[in-house]
């Protein structure tokens, strides 16, 4: 029998992770990225949760560990940069692990390029879908058709603003911007420590990663202004103008951002689609569920190419009930955690100085928490706890 040929759009987390299974389980898949190649730098992510067995099943558990950040530890310092608590971060590698999200993104094409078509530098620019396929138009390609196609593409998914309608339907704003620079390997002295200094309504973060350090702007602008995702220009006056009357290394990073020429700048929202799937195509990872500030975006994807991958295993030739039961399972998941997702923006970046002492207090409380367990733990494995007391 003929594969079953499946369109992935988008080579980031989602789609290479979704071309592995599918290839798995008997589908033929072609992936296609805008870009000329797999983007370098990026910012840190961590692998956590549901993702880590779908990359021990990948085999590509070892491969990550190896290529984990070194950031150790996290210094909370105050509005003029002096240290006010160090919190220790999970290094015992069982059941996280912190990469960027450019290698994690080589990882997982690696494994799924031998057995999947990738094709960069092009996207699709109209999908005419009927009862038995989908007719696809690239930009540079020819014209071919699909039995299914997958929006990998991002929260600013091309797919669904295709299939579903503008990406203003389904974007929920968190007041928030977010913006990095890469940064040279010895802006840090510590490659084990990540430092953040929040003041009211900007948070600024030097972290280490594993090769290029980064700047990363997490701030509410005072006069937000209409978002041009290609006006590079008012994307480093805004930055500029956020953190003007910042101490510490502000003005050094800003300089960082400013003079770089394609520095990251968006802002920061959720994506909510009432229906992840329309007909024959379906939505993936950010251009699904997309959930800003928690981190965890990229395992999620990896979890969602499982889950799509198995239920469409799970029901051959029933794309219907292979979809409905992927967006079901991945909605248990997703769910809690967009709801939680505005109290987290405000605790992350408190809009005023008591909100920043409450923030503040709140680190002391799970320093001196983590403090306690971690001298109990010690106590617990000690050759002396776990001996007899000597008779008297």
């Amino acid at each position: 029998m003929k594969k079953p040929e499946v369109l992935i759009v988008g080579a980031g987390i989602a789609g290479p992770a979704l071309a592995y299974w599918l290839a798995r389980n008997g589908y033929r898949p072609t992936v296609v990225e805008h870009a000329r190649q797999l983007r370098s730098g990026g910012s840190a992510i961590v692998v956590k949760g549901p993702a880590i067995p779908v990359a021990d099943r990948m085999g590509v558990l070892p491969q990550l560990r190896g290529l984990a950040t070194r950031n150790r530890s996290l210094t909370l310092l105050d509005p003029r940069g002096r240290r006010i608590l160090r919190l220790p971060l999970a290094s015992d590698g069982a059941s996280t692990v912190e990469v960027t999200r450019a290698d994690l993104s080589e990882v997982l094409h690696r494994s799924a390029r031998a057995e999947a078509e990738f094709l960069f530098d092009d996207t699709v620019t109209a999908l005419d879908q009927d009862a038995a396929g989908v007719d696809v138009t690239f930009r540079r390609s020819a014209p071919r058709r699909f039995d299914l196609v997958v929006g990998a593409d991002g929260m600013h998914s091309t797919v669904r603003r295709l299939v579903f309608g503008p990406e203003r339907q389904f974007t929920g704003d968190l007041g928030l911007y977010g913006a990095t620079v890469p940064l040279a390997p010895d802006a840090v002295e510590d490659p084990s420590e990540m430092t953040m200094l929040t003041v009211p309504n900007r948070m600024l973060v030097v972290h280490p990663s594993r090769t290029t350090p980064l700047a990363i702007f997490t701030f509410r602008a005072a006069h937000p202004a209409p978002h041009d995702r290609k006006n590079i220009a008012l994307h480093k006056q805004t930055v500029a103008d956020a953190y003007a009357d910042v101490r510490w290394r502000a003005p050094e990073l800003v300089a960082a951002f400013l003079d770089h020429p394609a520095p990251f700048f968006d802002p920061l929202t959720t994506v909510q689609v009432p229906s992840w799937s329309r007909g024959r195509v379906v939505l993936l990872g950010d251009a699904a569920a997309a959930t800003a500030l928690l981190g965890d975006g990229s395992s999620m994807a990896m979890a969602g190419a499982y889950a799509l991958a198995e239920e469409l295993a799970a029901h051959p030739g029933d794309h219907a009930r292979a979809f409905a039961a992927y967006e079901s399972r991945l909605r248990r998941e997703v769910g809690p955690r967009q709801r939680r997702v505005g109290l987290l923006s405000r605790l992350m970046v408190p809009r005023t100085r008591p909100g920043l002492a409450v923030r503040n207090a709140m680190g002391r409380a799970v320093a001196r928490t983590n403090r306690t367990a971690s001298r109990e733990a010690a106590t617990a494995d000690s050759p002396a706890a776990a001996e007899p007391a000597p008779p008297q």
